[in-house]
């Protein structure tokens, strides 16, 4: 696409106009869309194919159209963080990573989709409601990133920026059959700080249908940022240029429990074991890994519902009845909480780091499902079976969380389909830091097992 912008094969206004064309058609049946910006991307458009017939030199998104999840502030653009509390928050400033996608050249088509601040892995809201998987109506598209897996997954745009504080970028496009991509913490900086951003937890990252736009975004919104404490110094790699070589010998290891998972749906289980033998016709190494989280749930639990309660609890006299009960139930939690509870999940996640780096020391990548389910009913809020056992709330998304406790870089890649016709992904892990392996990786998958000329049949 970027090339037929800059040839003017393609005017950027012609697939920003087809694209609106997409969301004005699609959108009210998925939901993906909260908030449309077509003046603006329309505008943009313009300007775009003028800085071409000019001659100028041209960003790496230039005229390229693109959607921010609405937890990311959007300077003059409705901001709600899906909150009632927010319902008509207009910032008055970008985040560092949207003046990075600005300057970068993107065309903003709008904002998705999300449940309020992230707290939950399926979309839906007071204010805008739920977003529909694209596969099946009657499925959750996944969360909380959600609007911006189904738009992807659709066609109502080609990028999309989503978060990920539990498994928010992977899981929605496991759901939804789209590439996403979670770097390293810190590797794309926060500021300012906005909404709920769990301490240590929450990144920023791209969804996309190819591996290589989701590496050519992470080369615009990676960096250092002074504001950020937590951002991770300049590294001098670009990520686009490496993403096609593929590494000769890289050892896999693969885990369908890591540890402490009691259960997964044995179709996920098959599909996603079939793709990773795929990896022996590169002669690469696998194999089946065993390790000991120590108390990721608890821990996650307890990092998440602390923060909610920090951040919220001055507000639930009086919106606590507008608000998502999920999200006043958790919120109550975290205040039950003490400071030694919070101290002792922090000393656990530094047990759940040190467990994983270990498993690193003679692994490239360590493989997993996306999640133990593939999409569940649209209204629930988590699978109370699986595979006929009883499940906690968090049990069918617990190949994701760990990886935000530890920060390492980690991807969803669509590796197959279930019996009911809707996506399953593979997540590929990999070392802090080693956003180029985890690419490299999905890239040579991706050839091996393309999945992009299968689209959702809703239409």
């Amino acid at each position: 696409m970027i090339e037929k912008i800059k040839t003017q094969e393609l005017t950027s206004l012609q697939i920003t106009e087809a694209i609106i064309e997409r969301i004005e058609r699609f959108n009210e049946r998925i939901n993906a869309y909260c908030t449309t910006t077509f003046d603006i991307a329309r505008d943009s458009a313009k300007e775009a194919d003028k800085a071409i017939k000019k001659g100028k030199n041209l960003p790496p998104l230039h005229g390229v159209p693109t959607s921010i999840k609405d937890l990311v502030l959007t300077k003059g653009i409705r901001t709600t963080f899906g909150c009632i509390i927010y319902e008509n928050n207009v910032p008055e400033v970008d985040e560092v990573v949207i003046e990075r996608l600005k300057n970068a050249g993107m065309v903003l088509l709008g904002k998705t989709n999300t449940p309020a601040f992230g707290h939950q892995a399926v979309t839906d809201n007071p204010i805008f409601g739920k977003t529909k998987n694209p596969w099946n109506l009657e499925r959750t598209s996944g969360g909380s990133s959600g609007g911006a897996g189904a738009s992807i997954a659709t066609g109502m745009g080609p990028l999309a920026l989503g978060s990920d504080g539990g498994g928010s970028i992977r899981i929605p496009s496991s759901f939804c059959g789209v590439y996403g991509l979670k770097p390293t913490y810190g590797r794309i900086p926060h500021y300012p700080s906005a909404g709920i951003k769990w301490t240590g937890l929450d990144h920023y990252g791209p969804i996309v249908r190819y591996v290589k736009d989701a590496a050519l975004m992470l080369d615009v919104m990676a960096g250092p940022f002074e504001g950020d404490r937590h951002s991770l110094p300049k590294n001098d790699i670009k990520y686009f240029d490496l993403v096609d070589i593929q590494p000769k010998n890289i050892k896999i290891g693969y885990s369908f429990n890591l540890g402490f998972i009691k259960a997964v749906n044995p179709e996920v289980e098959k599909v996603v074991m079939d793709s990773i033998k795929k990896f022996e016709d590169l002669n690469w190494t696998l194999e089946e890994i065993k390790m000991k989280l120590k108390r990721p749930e608890m821990t996650f639990n307890t990092l998440v519902t602390a923060g909610l309660a920090h951040d919220l609890e001055s507000y639930l006299d009086e919106w606590q009845d507008r608000m998502s009960r999920n999200l006043v139930l958790m919120t109550q939690a975290g205040l039950s909480y003490s400071a030694v509870d919070l101290e002792a999940a922090m000393y656990q996640r530094k047990l759940i780091h040190e467990e994983i780096f270990k498993q690193f020391k003679n692994l490239d990548v360590i493989l997993t499902p996306t999640t133990a389910v593939y999409p569940f009913e649209l209204g629930k809020m988590f699978p109370s079976k699986i595979a006929g056992k009883r499940a906690s709330p968090v049990a069918w998304m617990s190949f994701t969380f760990p990886f935000n406790l530890t920060g390492n870089p980690a991807a969803s890649i669509p590796c197959g389909w279930s019996s009911e016709g809707t996506p399953i992904g593979m997540q590929i892990i990999g070392k802090r830091f080693k956003e180029e392996t985890v690419l490299q990786v999905s890239r040579a998958f991706e050839k091996i097992q393309p999945w992009q000329d299968k689209r959702p049949t809703f239409t």
